[in-house]
């Protein structure tokens, strides 16, 4: 591919549109400098552009690359190819762009978790309200990664509901074992009720039982599932 005899064809189709460089950069919005460029042969046109050039100057793109005019009429079939070439590329660009979305949401999304389990104690609700934030993101990041490789719709929503399913899942055993063998209060209780019958004890409500916080507070303070 000989560049200066490209770039000395595409200075001759501008000027016979009666062209400027500065006219034909508003045209195709690009700058002065890459038109001057393009046409001394020291930069080419990317392959999405070199599309629009020929459909331009009415061309075909092989007329393009060999420098020269052959035929008055554009070949449809090269054309249809180079706007496939062109399409496939945005779309691997785009692709792309969503895999990386998804590894740094992902990512930052576990940092959140981890960051308000280590945080915030268990009987601080923002614990588990920046737990369930961080998990969201999580799950809109496994969303992304899922998406950028292309599998079915079917197999997208199922690792998000098995990605859900597991996050709750992680969050109840770590509740549980907080209660059980380090007798804190858990961190994911739907509910805490206040009994004025008993001043001396909360009562926290989970989905698989129900916890009894005594003497809240006190160096003899007691927490015990009771069902």
């Amino acid at each position: 591919m000989d560049q200066v005899k490209i770039g000395y064809f595409l200075k001759e189709l501008r000027k016979e549109k009666g062209l400027t460089q500065e006219n034909l950069a508003e045209q195709l919005n690009v700058s002065n400098r890459t038109i001057s460029r393009w046409e001394t042969g020291s930069n080419m046109p990317d392959i999405g552009m070199l599309i629009e050039i020929a459909d331009f100057y009415d061309v075909s793109i092989p007329e393009i690359i060999d420098g020269e005019r052959k035929s008055e009429n554009m070949n449809q079939e090269t054309r249809d190819t180079a706007i496939k070439m062109a399409e496939y590329s945005k779309n691997e660009a785009k692709i792309g762009k969503q895999r990386i979305i998804g590894y740094l949401m992902s990512v930052f999304g576990i940092f959140i978790i981890v960051s308000a389990l280590a945080i915030f104690p268990n009987d601080s609700s923002w614990g588990s309200i920046y737990s369930v934030f961080g998990s969201v993101i999580l799950i809109l990041g496994v969303y992304f990664i899922t998406k950028s490789a292309l599998i079915k719709k079917s197999l997208r929503i199922l690792s998000i509901v098995v990605s859900a399913v597991l996050l709750f899942g992680i969050f109840t055993v770590s509740d549980y074992i907080a209660v059980t063998q380090y007798h804190q209060v858990p961190r994911f209780s739907y509910k805490t009720v206040y009994d004025s019958r008993n001043p001396d004890q909360l009562i926290h409500k989970t989905l698989f039982y129900t916890v009894i916080q005594k003497n809240p507070g006190a160096e003899n303070e007691q927490v015990e599932i009771v069902k």
